[in-house]
Order: structure tokens, then sequence, then C-alpha cells
């Protein structure tokens, strides 16, 4: 008789077992430095660091072309994986893409003053994570997922606007790179809500329903998006810009009134998704109204970064996390509604006080840093073990 081996016992370590592991982990834990580093050099008045541009500058991109992408690599990395059943980076080759990432956050400050090094690393990163993204795509002839994944080729074609911008090479290069960045991230933000929210929500909320979602408004967004883009970004025109971002409000607006059930709100999964989303479409409102207020415009700007990026990305994140570490998703840590909350107060403070009491702008300011800064390190504090070690039901991955 052969007696049966014992099964081999999965090693403890599986940070790099799949895509979103390192990156999630990497995004949470960057998300507090270059909020901490502005907050402390705008608010506090400490000595600005030395690194390759601007403070301010830095402080945009990193959270737009540093945590956006980071966060689009984990989604995308493990996304892919499922709708094509074909691998996507492990092991080396994930440690190695991930190392990448972390090298050209940390050029800017081994070499102040000097942009090639870590614009040469960022794009590196940037064009093996596309790389990555499409290959398993176009192998599975999945051609009808190339549209969301496109949009890597125009987060990299921004990321080297701004580099170009920064070097002086190209006149408009800092502003276009940021601002289309912001609009493409926000793009692919929407574009995984409008996937993923209406079937997290009928699944979700413990009873049955049927959320409404209109074809039309679904095409129509993606037009006048792009339109927006244009007219806000290169047209700079104003009034044009306003009128788009009414439709677009409309638009969303609509689509979340289809997708609204009151069960949303017992469930901090759902509800930080919703309220990001409902967070970044006021965004467009506050576009809509600029010809008539004298509202900075960073307001909207912020209304499309927190909301929209901030709590959507945020919320996903903390769902993958558990449903891809074989974790129930009903059984999650107590900190994530304080954590979601914080995220929540952040908005607050930074988009909507300011249109209420301008005079305490540093004083919202400081409050909404704060609360961001303790919304990711609980998110941290709650998902750092469950990134770095197996899947709980004892499954690959």
């Amino acid at each position: 008789m052969h007696s049966k081996l014992p099964a081999q016992p999965l090693p403890s370590f599986a940070l790099f077992n799949l895509g979103f592991r390192p990156f999630f982990l990497l995004a949470g834990l960057y998300a507090l430095i270059p909020v901490f580093v502005w907050v402390g050099v705008y608010a506090y008045g400490w000595p600005a660091p030395r690194l390759p541009f601007s403070v301010m500058h830095w402080h945009a991109h990193e959270m737009i072309f540093g945590y956006g992408m980071a966060v689009a690599a984990g989604f995308l990395l493990t996304a892919v994986r499922n709708w094509t059943q074909i691998g996507t980076p492990k092991g080396l080759q994930l440690a190695g893409l991930a190392t990448l990432w972390l090298a050209a956050r940390a050029a800017g400050w081994i070499f102040p003053g000097q942009v090639m090094p870590m614009m040469a690393l960022d794009l590196m990163f940037d064009l093996w994570l596309v790389i990555v993204i499409f290959r398993p795509l176009l192998r599975a002839k999945q051609h009808n997922q190339l549209g969301l994944a496109s949009k890597l080729i125009l987060l990299t074609m921004a990321n080297l606007c701004f580099y170009l911008g920064v070097s002086g090479v190209l006149e408009h290069g800092t502003m276009w790179g940021l601002y289309c960045g912001l609009y493409v991230l926000l793009a692919l933000v929407y574009s995984m809500a409008r996937r993923v929210l209406p079937m997290f929500i009928e699944r979700g909320v413990g009873y049955p329903v049927k959320l409404r979602n209109w074809v039309w408004i679904d095409r129509s967004v993606i037009y006048v998006f792009v339109l927006f883009l244009i007219a806000d970004v290169f047209w700079q025109n104003v009034p044009v810009t306003a009128a788009l971002a009414g439709l677009l409000f409309a638009a969303h607006a609509m689509r979340l009134a289809g997708w609204h059930t009151r069960g949303i709100w017992n469930k901090p999964l759902l509800w930080v998704l919703y309220a990001g989303y409902g967070g970044a479409t006021f965004g467009f409102l506050l576009k809509a109204l600029a010809p008539f207020t004298s509202l900075p415009p960073s307001l909207a700007l912020h209304a499309f970064a927190l909301g929209g990026i901030g709590m959507i990305t945020a919320g996903m994140m903390a769902r993958i996390s558990l449903g891809h570490t074989g974790r129930n998703i009903q059984h999650h840590s107590r900190l994530l509604a304080p954590a979601f909350m914080a995220l929540c107060a952040a908005y607050v403070a930074r988009v909507l006080l300011p249109i209420i009491a301008p005079e305490h702008y540093l004083l919202w300011l400081g409050i909404a840093q704060a609360a961001w800064i303790i919304a990711f390190a609980l998110l941290v504090r709650v998902y750092a073990p469950i990134l770095v070690k197996p899947r709980a039901d004892g499954m690959p991955g």
C-alpha cells in the first residue's frame, strides 16, 4: 500500500502571489506620504524638500501617477487574469514590477533636482505594465476589454507629457500631463465602478433588488467626457467646459438614482463606493457652475480626486482584498467604517467647507489632510496582514 503524501503547506508569505497584493499595499502606504509632506510644507511652513520639481507638482504627480497607477496596476493585473484565464506576473516578475514602481518614487528623493532618473524609471514601469496587461488580453482575443485597458496607454502618455513639461521641453506639458492624468484616471475609476458597483449592490444589500441602468447613459458619458477633457485642458473654454460638465453631472446623477436602494447605507463596503461616486459627480456640478461663481477651480479637482479616486479606490481595494484572499466580505474589520468615515470627513473639509466658510481655508485643509492620513493608516493596519498572508481558504492566489 502506498501512503498518501501530506499536502504541501502554502508558504506563509504570499505578497507576490497575485497582482493586487503588492500594489494595493504600496498604494495604501504611499497614500500617506505625498499628503503628509504637502500639508507640512503648505500649512505648517516646513522647509520644502529637494525634489526634481516643485513640491506642489510633486504632490499632484505622485497622487495621480504614483498612488493612482499602483491601484490601477493591482486592479488590472488581477482582473485580466480572471477575464482571460491567462496568468499575469507573479513571484519574481511581480516583485520586479513592484520594485520598479518603488524605485521611481524613491528616485525623486535620491536624485534631487534631476528629472531624468525618476522619469526613466517611472515610464519604464508604465510601459512594462501596459505590456503585461495587453499581452493576455490579445492572446485571449478579449477585445471588449481593450477600451478599459487602453486608459493605461493614455496615462503613460500623460505622464510623459508631465515630465517633458517639468524638463522645459514642452511648454504646457506640466499642466496638460497633470490634468489629463487626473481625468483619465477618473475615467478608469468610473469605468470600473460601472462594471462592478451595481453587481456589488444587488448581491450585497441582503434582499432582492434590481437596479436600473440605461445604455444611452453608458455610451453618452464616454463621448461627453472626452469632449469635456478637450475643452477644459486643451481648449480652456470655460463656457463650453461648464456646459459639458453640466451634462455629465446630470447623466451621472441619473445613474446614481437608478442604483440607489436604502440597504446600501448599512454596508460600509457599499456606501463608500456610492458616496465616492456621488462626490466625484459633485465635481462636475462645481465645474458647471464655474462661470457663475468665484469658487476656486481646485475645489472641483479635489472633488474628483477625493471622491472618484480616493474613496472609490479605497473601497475597491478593501473589497477586492477580502474577496480574492478567500475571506467573507460580510465579516470585515470594525475599523473599515471609521476609515471610510474619515475619507468622507476629508472630502467635506476639502471640498464643501471651503464653499461655506472660505476664510478658514487653511483650517479645512489641515483637517482634510489629517482625516486622509487617519483613513489610510487604518486601512493599512487592517489590510497589510491580509495582503501578505496566504488566502484564508488555503487556495493559491
